[in-house]
């Protein structure tokens, strides 16, 4: 929501409270038992201002405070990417390595999808997978894929065409398709900048986690529901009704201290 739209939003609430309590105001003018009906309709007006004109505004707020927190210096959020094997990832480092706010780029581990596995062929990926590159850092075999964990600096390439030389070499057949784990560590403040630049390309971040996201799901989980915030605003409408109703004795009583002011100085 644009500023521009957020201000109309307020003034329409604000003059729509304005109303209430000039409702408040016509006390005097009606019989007592009248009084309820006016907070009832102030509670009305209230809910329906709250639920048209502020909780489109209070629906906002984690989007706020993200943006607040992303102008802290020294924030980093990490990106956590599964990328397909037919991705160029040197490509892809090169372009975000270049763009500003680049923090660092690791490939973390791949994931190759085969056949299900009879508990015999797992047994043997069990004992075999370790021993077809030094370099991969550990690795776990389920029903029907491997996973394969990287050491530092090892590329998703290598370890890739490590497996798939053996792979062919043993069963005479080649990978169709791997997933990559890639982790993405930027500046907070240039979060925007690269997640536009990555959508670019197709690629959406399966996680993201820094201060902005926590700040994000910490203000989410402590909001209140919509239907909460409108009997809220509901609230704010009676207690606008019932200042209108009681303005003018409010008023009577401050006239008259300040009247008693000014006769005590004169004694």
């Amino acid at each position: 929501m644009d500023i521009l739209t957020t201000i109309i939003y307020l003034f329409l609430f604000i003059m729509m409270m304005v109303f209430v309590f000039s409702i408040g105001m016509l006390k005097q003018y009606m019989p007592k038992k009248e009084v309820l009906l006016v907070l009832v309709v102030a509670f009305l007006i209230g809910s329906i201002g709250g639920a048209f004109f502020i909780d489109p505004i209070y629906d906002e707020l984690p989007n706020v405070v993200g943006v607040i927190e992303k102008t802290m210096p020294n924030n980093e959020e990490t990106l956590y990417l599964d990328l397909s094997s037919s991705t160029n990832i040197e490509e892809l480092r090169s372009n975000l390595s270049s763009t500003p706010g680049f923090k660092s780029f690791e490939e973390k581990s791949i994931t190759i999808p085969l056949w299900t596995f009879s508990d015999f062929e797992r047994n043997y990926f069990q004992e075999i997978v370790g021993n077809i590159d030094y370099n991969y850092k550990d690795y776990n075999v389920t029903k029907s894929e491997i996973k394969i964990n990287l050491t530092d600096n090892y590329t998703s390439t290598q370890a890739l065409k490590s497996f798939s030389d053996w792979y062919q070499l043993v069963y005479g057949g080649t990978l169709s398709y791997a997933q990559i784990r890639a982790v993405l560590v930027v500046d907070s403040s240039a979060l925007d900048t690269f997640e536009k630049n990555l959508l670019e390309r197709g690629i959406v971040a399966s996680q993201i986690d820094g201060p902005v996201q926590d700040i994000v799901n910490n203000t989410n989980s402590s909001m209140l529901s919509n239907w909460e915030f409108t009997l809220v605003c509901g609230g704010i409408g009676v207690i606008v009704a019932i200042m209108g109703i009681y303005i003018d004795s409010v008023v009577l009583a401050y006239m008259k201290f300040r009247k008693f002011l000014r006769e005590k100085r004169k004694r």
